[in-house]
């Protein structure tokens, strides 16, 4: 199986090529199934692999293929290898699988679009892309992928770039982006000059003879994280993410449900044994990450935008990832990771099919009542939010419930992080019902001109979502807890990659609780989110009115938090304007007075040069004639005076 690791690759980019070359001559049929295809046998190419991988020993579970040398030069040594193990296992999976789906959902979303060929190259590129950042064996490699993704998200956010708004929040995403790379790239050099290696492998090694807090290690694990960061949308390098929004709702689900923006994650969870030597950076990400759970979850609140709600969703269940990986839970981190993915895709593509049915209507202050009108949409969607809120037995419960207690339990958490984490998981259960009432139930709110024209989706953008609701409804049974008498298979089948985790956070000593505090925990958490439904099913179903009146009573909260901090507002005033105002300054000022000033001036000299000498240029025979006779007595003259 070793000599068809490339085929993961392949076949996507494949797509790209004809689907990017030929699309247009080729018929949309033909794009479609190309498309599609290209990332279905993908997603088959990945399922066979990981069978191989699972017939394998738990401590033998890896696969490693070099395709060719990309670097070689003294010491630097950079092969383009494919690394398959547990962990890139685990992300091949979820981008393919998911991917395949929301490609499917997109030749019903995209039919008739004028760049439909476009889209599905921009699609199987992305999909490329982020394969290579997952199963790249180093950080070169990696980040080729990473830029990819970032180049890829440019394009699709920005799909329809003849709208000023969308090309500007491909460009914002684009930007953002770069600054977190900038971290991750200065990170890679560190790394190499460090240990005299970018190849994981290497590096791992290497690291385990450091000790805890090494000076190096900090800086090495901050920049990546700035990387992780930018990419993964936390707080300072969210802002790109909510703008991201004005592509289709199918990049949507793809970019902010299971890939570009869960790379962090990965990368962190990949590089965990760095992470481990570095306590101070592990606090810093948890604390980032549950700071900007509940800072996003808030701004969500009070969200009209359909898919913005679901914007600042992803930010926030990213940020409870962060704080899975933060306290060392990297299994839990990427538990969430892949539950998320169902959920949160099936909820971008529900507000897809909302949108679909409604003509392109956004604002949820002009829905409810759909749940007749929409009914696959709706139970779909229902499941989705029962899942990502965590209601007991739904796949969102067991990751969020396993993050909240490790938090509570390991080492590297403590009581400050597990509360801010419980505030954080009611906050969602607020604003997640509050978009399914405000959206499904109620009364109608519907333009007259629209209600008319109310219509399910075609099978082929419900069926992906009733495949998604069944994953989200089940997914999380690979993870039950122990106190539920069950086995926990995703973190065994991940503890091969993190065979080092117990050995270097055993330098702390482990809180053991008896089986009862685990449950009380548990119970917290379920209670927290039933408050959360309760108050949203009394403020929008029982008074409808009663919101209005909360938001009349604390005006300028309100007004701050709709307005998202202003924070947007902040940056382009400490940052963008400057940038700008000082560009508009060196054009005006230096470009076109001295630089400009300059060229123009020489044009002007030789021109004016020109034009005298051009006066002695009459065309006449005996003036040119006298002009010789005269040049040549001046010469003999010249020459006889210096002889004398």
């Amino acid at each position: 199986m070793v000599d068809y690791l490339w085929l993961i690759l392949f076949l996507p980019l494949a797509g790209f090529v004809i689907n990017g070359l030929f699309g247009k001559k080729l018929g949309d049929t033909f794009v479609s199934w190309i498309g599609c295809g290209a990332v279905g046998l993908a997603f088959i190419t990945s399922s066979i692999i990981l069978i191989e991988l699972l017939r394998l020993p738990a401590a033998q579970r890896i696969m490693l293929a070099e395709l060719f040398v990309w670097m070689g030069a003294g010491n630097l040594f950079v092969p383009v290898g494919i690394l398959i193990d547990p962990l890139s296992a685990v992300m091949i999976m979820v981008v393919t699988g998911v991917g395949f789906i929301i490609h499917v959902y997109s030749v019903g979303y995209m039919k008739n679009d004028p760049g439909y060929a476009r889209y599905f190259a921009y699609m199987n590129l992305f999909i490329f892309s982020m394969l290579l950042l997952v199963v790249a064996d180093s950080f070169p490699v990696m980040f080729v992928g990473w830029e990819g993704v970032g180049l890829c998200s440019y394009l699709l956010i920005g799909f329809w770039y003849e709208d000023k708004k969308n090309a500007d929040a491909g460009k914002k995403a684009f930007i953002v982006n770069r600054i977190g790379d900038f971290g991750f790239l200065i990170a890679i050099f560190l790394i190499y000059a460090t240990f005299g290696s970018v190849r994981f492998e290497d590096v791992f090694q290497r690291v385990l003879s450091l000790q805890d807090g090494e000076f190096i290690i900090t800086a090495i694990t901050l920049l990546l994280f700035m990387g992780a960061a930018g990419k993964s949308a936390q707080l300072p390098l969210y802002v790109w993410l909510p703008d991201a929004m004005q592509g289709p709702t199918p990049v949507s689900s793809l970019i902010h449900a299971a890939t570009m923006v869960t790379a962090g994650i990965y990368m962190i969870a990949r590089c965990y044994i760095i992470f481990l030597l570095a306590p101070l950076t592990m606090y810093i990400v948890a604390l980032v990450g549950v700071v900007t759970a509940i800072y996003a979850a808030s701004i969500g609140t009070v969200q009209n935008d359909i898919k913005r709600v679901l914007a600042y969703s992803t930010i926030s269940q990213l940020g409870y990832m962060f704080l899975a990986v933060g306290v060392g839970a990297f299994a839990s981190g990427m538990f969430h990771l892949v539950t998320h993915a169902f959920f949160k895709g099936l909820l971008f593509l529900g507000a897809g099919s909302v949108i679909h049915a409604l003509s392109g209507e956004q604002d949820i202050r002009y829905m409810g009542n759909l749940r007749k009108a929409l009914p696959v949409t709706f139970w779909t969607f229902f499941i989705a939010v029962l899942a990502i809120t965590g209601v007991p037995g739904l796949s969102g419960f067991f990751s969020k419930d396993e993050i909240l207690w490790n938090v509570f339990a390991l080492p590297r958490g403590d009581m400050l992080l597990w509360v801010l984490g419980i505030i954080g998981a009611g906050m969602t259960a607020f604003y997640m019902f509050r978009l399914l009432y405000l959206t499904f139930f109620g009364e109608s709110r519907v333009k007259p001109e629209i209600k008319a024209h109310i219509h399910e989706s075609p099978k082929m953008m419900t069926v992906p979502l009733m495949i998604l609701a069944v994953l989200s409804a089940i997914g999380g049974y690979m993870g039950i807890p122990h106190i539920f008498g069950g086995t926990n298979y995703f973190e065994k089948f991940l503890e091969p990659v993190f065979i080092y985790s117990k050995q270097l956070i055993s330098r702390s000593e482990y809180k053991e609780f008896p089986i009862r505090v685990e449950y009380i925990v548990m119970i917290i958490s379920i209670l927290v989110v039933l408050i959360g439904w309760n108050i949203v099913h009394n403020l929008y179903l029982k008074d409808t009115g009663k919101a209005s009146k909360i938001a009349e009573k604390f005006p300028r909260l309100y007004k701050v938090i709709l307005n998202k901090y202003y924070v947007d507002e902040f940056y382009h005033w400490l940052l963008v304007n400057p940038l700008v105002n000082g560009s508009r300054f060196l054009w005006e000022k230096f470009d076109l007075k001295i630089i400009d000033g300059a060229v123009n001036g020489t044009a002007a000299v030789i021109k004016s040069a020109g034009e005298k000498l051009r006066k002695i240029q009459t065309g006449y025979v005996q003036e040119y004639a006298l002009s010789l006779i005269i040049g040549a007595v001046v010469l003999v003259g010249y020459f006889i005076l210096k002889l004398l």
